[in-house]
């Protein structure tokens, strides 16, 4: 029988005491390889079983109302899988606490011509109970191009930002805010001039506006405190200002048609379906989709209980 010198018995035996002692380091090199697979395979229990972060409060409430939350995009539990394309003032940005009780709810909504968000805007008007509502919308704001020849002003983009008075917009939603009664403008169409006559609209527990390019500017986004996109497919919106155009607006179809191809559609792309991004709740399908309208009047009513309260 061969046996080991004295000084190799000696270590060995050393070995052997050693994984008695400490039964943890024992097959420590197979313990390592199955936990070396496992991470690199992932750990499918680890990750079925991972918590989601928790809701917002206001969020948390209408899941429970309704059972489907509205995801609050600018929240603090929020994931951005595009923050790339958001502009650096909004990636972190949580929704604004109002210090005055008084200041309405600002609930903006925007979205392409003929998207539908007019109706949107009237049916979540209409379902707020017991607290008054304001309208402001943007296409009131036009600059008045009075000055230019009738041929001139068929020729004006109205669908860059440019062509709308912001200041102006801006100025009366502070005012209505801070409780001051505003004298709307008020835009005619056919002629492409701003009217002598203006409308009068006195503060309200929640203030509603809707125009195309609401969330193109950086200071009408930070006036909202609810930003809603309205969306639907580009050739339902041609056949919704096809007809509203030629019915309400005194237009041609030849008229609206190269509109839309030299402006409207053009202007869209660059602008307002960029725009979408700074949105809270995207709408799909317009005034018609009856479940997300009565998610964002449930949440708007869950903010006005809040602020009443």
């Amino acid at each position: 029988m061969h046996t080991l010198p004295t000084r190799q018995r000696a270590t060995e035996a050393g070995r052997r005491e050693q994984r008695r002692a400490n039964p943890l380091t024992a097959g420590a090199a197979p313990l390592r390889r199955a936990i070396d697979e496992r991470e690199r395979c992932g750990n499918l229990e680890l990750m079925g079983s991972r918590s989601l972060p928790p809701m917002d409060d206001d969020v948390a409430a209408v899941a429970h109302a309704d059972g489907v939350p509205i995801q609050n995009r600018d929240g603090a539990a929020a994931s951005l899988s595009s923050a790339g394309t958001r502009t650096s003032h909004a990636s972190n940005a949580t929704e604004p606490a109002s210090t005055d009780l008084r200041k309405p709810l600002v609930i903006g909504i925007a979205g392409g011509s003929g998207s539908g968000k007019s109706t949107v805007a009237r049916k979540v008007g209409e379902a707020i109970s017991g607290s008054s509502v304001a309208f402001l919308d943007m296409d009131a704001y036009y600059r008045n191009f009075a000055h230019l020849p009738m041929e001139e002003r068929k020729r004006v983009n109205w669908d860059h930002p440019d062509a709308f008075d912001m200041e102006l917009f801006a100025a009366q939603v502070r005012d209505l805010c801070a409780g001051t009664s505003i004298d709307k403008p008020v835009y005619d169409f056919a002629s492409h001039t701003r009217s002598t006559r203006t409308e009068r609209i006195d503060p309200a527990d929640a203030l509603v506006l809707d125009g195309i390019l609401l969330f193109v500017d950086e200071v009408m986004r930070s006036l909202c405190d609810v930003r809603v996109f309205v969306d639907a497919d580009a050739d339902i919106r041609l056949i919704r200002r096809l007809r509203r155009d030629v019915q309400k607006r005194g237009r041609t179809l030849d008229e609206v048609i190269s509109q839309y191809l030299e402006t409207v559609h053009p202007m869209h792309l660059q602008f307002v379906e960029p725009s979408k991004r700074y949105a809270d709740v995207i709408v799909p399908r317009g005034g018609h989709n009856t479940i997300a309208i009565e998610m964002i009047v449930a949440k708007i009513q869950h903010r006005l209980r809040g602020r009443s309260a």
